[in-house]
C-alpha cells in the first residue's frame, strides 16, 4: 500500500498527555518559548538547537514537519500536558523506509518537565503506534552514549541495546567524537 494512503491519527491521547501533529498557526510561539527555557540541556545534544532559534524559523520547522506528516516522510508530536495544557517537548517517527518497514523514535524535552515519566509516556504511545497501526518491523532510538536521560527511556520500554558505535558522531557543538547507542525493538 502506497504510504500516503495510512491513516495516522493526528491527534494521541494518553492518561496525562496528549500527542498533536504541529498543524495549528503559532505553534512556534509555545514551542519557541520551551526552546529558550531549556536551551542550556538542549545544545549539549541537539546540533539544531546550538543557537536559540527565532520564532519565525521555530514556526517554519513545525510547518515543515507538518508537510512532512501529510507526505508520511515522519510524524512529529508535539506533547501537551492533558490537564494543564503546558507543552512538554517533542517525540517523532523519522527516518521512515517503508520498504524495509521501520522507523527511528526520537525526542526532546522542556527542561522544566523533566524527571516525570512525560517522555517515556509519550515515546511509549509512539511505539504502540509505529508496531501495532503503522506495522513497522523495527524501531531504533539513537542517542549519545553519555546521554544517561535519554538512555534510560528506550532501556524502560523494553528496547534491547544492540550496541554503540564508537567515534562515529561529532558532538551537537562540533568539538569531539562522541559514541552512539542504537537501541531497537522489532516485531
Amino acid at each position: 500500500m502506497d504510504p500516503i494512503l495510512i491513516d495516522v491519527p493526528l491527534k494521541i491521547e494518553t492518561d496525562r498527555l496528549i500527542l498533536r501533529a504541529p498543524q495549528q498557526a503559532g505553534d512556534g510561539n509555545v514551542v519557541h518559548q520551551a526552546i529558550k527555557d531549556s536551551i542550556t540541556e538542549l545544545k549539549q545534544w541537539l546540533l539544531i538547537f546550538q543557537a536559540i532559534p527565532t520564532v519565525e524559523e521555530t514556526e517554519i520547522l513545525l510547518r515543515n514537519a507538518h508537510i512532512d506528516f501529510l507526505k508520511r516522510e515522519g510524524f512529529r508530536y508535539l506533547i501537551f500536558h492533558r490537564d494543564t495544557k503546558d507543552f512538554i517537548g517533542t517525540a517523532s517517527l523519522h527516518r521512515i523506509n517503508w520498504k524495509i518497514s521501520k522507523c527511528e523514535i526520537g525526542y526532546w524535552i522542556n527542561s522544566q518537565f523533566s524527571g516525570n515519566g512525560y517522555m517515556t509516556e509519550a515515546v511509549s504511545e509512539l511505539t504502540n503506534l509505529g508496531l501495532q497501526k503503522l506495522k513497522f518491523r523495527r524501531i531504533e532510538i539513537r542517542c549519545e552514549s553519555t546521554n544517561v536521560k535519554s538512555r534510560s527511556i528506550p532501556a524502560k520500554l523494553g528496547f534491547e541495546l544492540e550496541g554503540t558505535l564508537r567515534n562515529d558522531d561529532l558532538s551537537a557543538d562540533g568539538s569531539k567524537l562522541t559514541d552512539t547507542c542504537i537501541y531497537s525493538i522489532i516485531k
